[in-house]
Formats: structure tokens, sequence, C-alpha cells
């Protein structure tokens, strides 16, 4: 499917997206699984895998905004003194 450095080239809303769209697909394979018999049982592990690679990229991306603006909150308050 998506490898992480596709996936890192997305933009937020590209990323919710195919969030959404991954999770919409999880379930109708869930429940295809449940009342008959699956034509690729991989497919759940794909879209579970792929459902957790997006997750950690959307983490990294609030990590890495909520350091810079602690970085710039402090940069402000050293030229203020």
């Amino acid at each position: 499917m998506n490898k992480a450095s596709e996936l890192r080239e997305m933009s937020d809303e590209q990323l919710r997206l195919t969030l959404n769209d991954t999770r919409e697909t999880l379930f109708r394979r869930r429940i295809q699984a449940q009342t008959e018999r699956l034509d690729a049982p991989s497919e759940l592990r794909k879209n579970r895998r792929l459902i957790a690679r997006i997750k950690t990229i959307e983490r990294e991306r609030e990590i890495a905004a909520a350091s810079q603006s602690v970085a710039t909150q402090s940069i402000a308050t050293q030229s203020t003194k």
C-alpha cells in the first residue's frame, strides 16, 4: 500500500482522508470476514498497519509542532529580558 515516506509527503488533510478511508475499509472487511469468506485475509493486517503508520506520522507532526512552539516561546521570552 502506502510506504511511510509516501505518507509523510501527504498534507494533514490528505492523511486524515486516507485514515478515514482505511478505517471504513477495515470495518467493511471485518464485517465481511464475519459473514463470509474473505478473498484476501491479509488485507485486514495491511489496513491495521496502514492506520498505525498514519497515526504515528500524525503524532510525529504534533510533537514537532509543539516543540517548535515551545522553542519560539522561549526565544521570545529571552529577547524580552
